[in-house]
């Protein structure tokens, strides 16, 4: 548990300082209007540290880690959601810096994927978990 709640906080750290590097770097540039710069604060709040804030209680109550796949899955869901952060990134300054590439919406694309991909997954592991919990403690469900 103390490793998710590590990567929770994690997550909540990076969402923080990368709000502050889109309003400080934007106000440098005297950039006004939008960028993808503006959705990295919220998807690493978001699909970061609350996402793992979840995991880590719905570990404490099922015990997900004692899935085959647990540790698999975090590994390709923090992989698929550091790219998807870092392409966004990288389109927002490019995108302030006004010289847009196209080509990164799809490669930011993979990463959605990635993350759709791993959700799937994480639903599957929860599935299991509970299915776990009901046998070991002979809970009917109805």
């Amino acid at each position: 548990m103390q490793k998710i709640f590590k990567i929770s906080s994690f997550y909540l750290i990076l969402g923080l300082l990368l709000g502050i590097f889109y309003r400080e770097f934007t106000k440098f540039n005297n950039f006004i209007g939008t960028t993808n710069l503006g959705l990295v604060h919220s998807h690493i709040l978001i699909l970061g540290f609350i996402f793992f804030i979840i995991v880590l209680l719905l570990e404490k109550n099922f015990n997900l880690s004692s899935i085959k796949n647990f540790k698999s899955w975090i590994i390709t869901y923090n992989i698929g959601l550091i790219y998807l952060v870092s392409t966004l990134i990288f389109r927002g300054i490019l995108q302030v810096k006004d010289y847009d590439f196209a080509g990164l919406s799809h490669m930011s694309g993979l990463g959605h994927a990635i993350l759709g991909i791993s959700l799937v997954w994480f639903c599957t592991i929860v599935n299991k978990a509970i299915k776990n919990y009901e046998i070991k403690n002979k809970v009917t469900s109805k």
